[in-house]
């Protein structure tokens, strides 16, 4: 298949690693490039896509939303913004919510919320933060140094202080980092990007058990498993915990940027007036959007088809590439599917690429599957069969 090369002019930091396709236009679970092929989405923007692309009735509450007022300041109320608000807390165990940008910045406001809860509430001068190796939170300072991977922090050194790493799903190796220091827990339920790794439930329990009797804040960030991702609203709910603070943004607003930070309302006096903000976070058309999404998800019942489809993906993956010699394993949650290879997948992604499925990697054998949430079995299928006759040549 011969894929025109997009016009690269020259003038962007080349930050990333560009396929050489251009994608214009989208619509459910399919994109098209300028060359007029069609793809299937199992990327979904990275889970940003939940609804799929340009989904009919949050296109309509944009337009609606864009003939009215598209910015003025938190220094005002924002109507659309506490419907959001009201509805993230009435479906979840938080009481308050502070809105962004990105997921990067609601794990930032977590860390500081989390600092400041200790130091200006409580008064012990607590500011460490325990993560987990393989972990991922975002690209700015703090959450870059949050993260569990040496990758992303290269260059970028002196690293801020203040956070320790343990092994995921290992609770000494948790109890062996805590200090006089440590604030909190920072916890992925599903490592996405460290290989689609899911908590085991009893270190999840024995977690939630152990930051009570120490007095730390449990902060699960569902950028990535949230929004009916891992076929719940929240991950957090397949573990029955209560976190003290939860981050979202990802699929929260169906393409339209936006980061949640949502927590207990203990922690209402860590963010007074003046401690932190956002000029854009919750603005009226990115919380128009998320409201839309939102109440999308609920009203469709699209956790309990996420949990459904997520199901027969996983089987007909197992089942259909058992045999491979290429194939190590088939792990995920709901529509977060992870296939291990034995070798590095990155020709493998590539090579789906030129037969019409856009997926993605998590590390360097892992093959990451995150599909629509209106995903049906037909397109599954196809995208099974897709996989099968790249695989069954290596």
């Amino acid at each position: 298949m011969n894929m025109a090369e997009p016009i690269d002019n020259g003038v962007l930091f080349p930050a990333y690693s560009k396929y050489p396709v251009s994608l214009i236009k989208g619509n459910g679970s399919r994109l098209w490039d300028d060359q007029g092929k069609e793809y299937l989405d199992f990327m979904s923007g990275i889970a940003v896509c939940n609804l799929g692309h340009v989904p009919l009735k949050i296109k309509r509450r944009i337009q609606e939303q864009l003939e009215q007022v598209w910015h003025v300041s938190n220094l005002f109320h924002i109507p659309n913004q506490q419907k959001l608000a009201q509805m993230l807390t009435a479906h979840s165990c938080a009481d308050l919510v502070f809105f962004c940008n990105s997921g990067a910045e609601a794990n930032e406001a977590a860390i500081k919320c989390a600092r400041r809860y200790h130091q200006r509430v409580l008064g012990n001068g607590r500011y460490e933060i325990i993560t987990f190796e393989k972990s991922f939170h975002g690209r700015t300072m703090a959450t870059l140094t949050a993260t569990g991977q040496d990758k992303v922090k290269d260059g970028f050194f002196p690293l801020p202080e203040g956070f320790a790493y343990a092994r995921y799903n290992d609770i000494q190796s948790v109890e062996d980092r805590i200090t006089e220091r440590t604030a909190a827990i920072m916890l992925e339920l599903v490592q996405g990007e460290g290989g689609v790794y899911a908590a085991d439930p009893e270190f999840v329990t024995r977690l939630s058990v152990l930051c009570k009797e120490r007095g730390l804040l449990l902060m699960i960030d569902e950028v990535q498993t949230g929004m009916g991702r891992t076929g719940k609203l929240f991950a957090y709910e397949h573990y029955g915990i209560e976190p003290d603070i939860i981050t979202l943004a990802k699929g929260l607003a169906s393409g339209f940027p936006i980061g949640a930070m949502m927590g207990k309302k203990k922690l209402r006096d860590a963010f007074s007036p003046g401690s932190h903000a956002s000029t854009f976070g919750g603005a009226p058309l990115a919380a128009a959007a998320g409201l839309a999404t939102l109440e999308t998800i609920l009203e469709e019942r699209l956790c309990e088809r996420a949990e459904q489809m997520g199901a027969y993906a996983l089987q007909r993956l197992q089942e259909q590439l058992q045999s491979y010699s290429i194939v190590q394993s088939v792990r995920g949650l709901g529509l977060l599917i992870g296939l291990e290879c034995r070798e590095p997948i990155a020709p493998v992604i590539q090579e789906l690429l030129l037969h019409g499925l856009l997926v993605l990697a998590a590390g360097t054998h892992v093959i990451r599957f995150m599909p629509s949430l209106y995903i049906t079995k037909e397109e599954i299928d196809q995208a099974v069969d897709i996989v099968s006759t790249v695989l069954e040549r290596r």
